[in-house]
């Protein structure tokens, strides 16, 4: 099974920029994209074989997520049914027979860290979350994680410590998650590998130098770990800021 994540950073302008050339070519099995910013209804998708899952925030033009599936799930669950989380449609959980598919785009901390308090209180709750649903089977999460979790995850870690996305506080919810039962499958594959980032800032041609962030990942329950197949980042893909992560199980 192949399964593709991609914040697409507006998913209305990265169409113009070769969206669906990407998606028939890459024949992923499930699709979910973080940051659609967008309404389902701003936007007439054809994905034939796919059915659609949209999460949009209440705030148009802001954050949102979206799966699209060729495989008919279980059940769809759209957000954490907390209502100080919900509002601004950063999850869908997908139950199929064998796991459940978690798409998240998780909050930023913003410049200043000034949604850095807001940050751990979400952290602390998907975390609890996501071991809810592994009593019941295992789970695959994706997306924009908003963080590069050690040092070799991003160009310029010692510039960067107190900055959104690198500080301590933001790498140790990370690790808490590792540490709890879920595998990091890029790292899984490529332990040591440098220079692998899935963000690039527009400024300063970023992404021509690699000056980049690794901050999009598949983590996978540990009871997983034997049926991983391959992880790649898409790094060649462009549209958005970020590029595309593949996992295949």
């Amino acid at each position: 099974m192949k399964l593709i994540s991609w914040n697409v950073n507006g998913l209305r302008a990265c169409i113009k920029k070769g969206f669906m050339d990407y998606f028939n070519e890459v024949n992923a099995d499930i699709f979910c994209i973080q940051e659609t910013k967008l309404q389902p209804e701003q936007i007439d998708l054809e994905l034939e074989g796919y059915q659609q899952f949209w999460n949009s925030a209440e705030k148009k033009g802001y954050s949102g997520t979206a799966v699209f599936s060729r495989i008919k799930p279980l059940s769809v669950q759209y957000g954490l049914k907390m209502e100080e989380y919900d509002g601004e449609g950063r999850v869908i959980t997908l139950e199929y027979e064998n796991f459940y598919l978690v798409n998240v785009y998780t909050p930023n901390s913003q410049r200043e860290l000034t949604r850095l308090d807001f940050r751990m209180e979400w952290e602390e709750v998907f975390r609890g979350y996501l071991k809810d649903l592994e009593k019941s089977k295992p789970v695959i999460l994706c997306g924009d994680l908003n963080v590069a979790h050690q040092e070799i995850d991003l160009k310029n870690p010692k510039t960067n410590r107190r900055n959104a996305g690198f500080t301590d506080e933001e790498r140790g919810k990370m690790t808490a998650l590792l540490n709890n039962g879920f595998v990091d499958t890029f790292r899984h594959f490529y332990p040591e590998l440098e220079g692998a980032y899935t963000w690039w800032s527009y400024m300063r041609k970023a992404r021509d130098r690699n000056a980049g962030w690794r901050i999009d990942y598949f983590i996978v329950s540990e009871i997983l770990k034997n049926d991983l197949k391959k992880a790649e980042i898409h790094s060649e893909i462009m549209g958005s800021d970020h590029c595309p992560v593949l996992l295949e199980i």
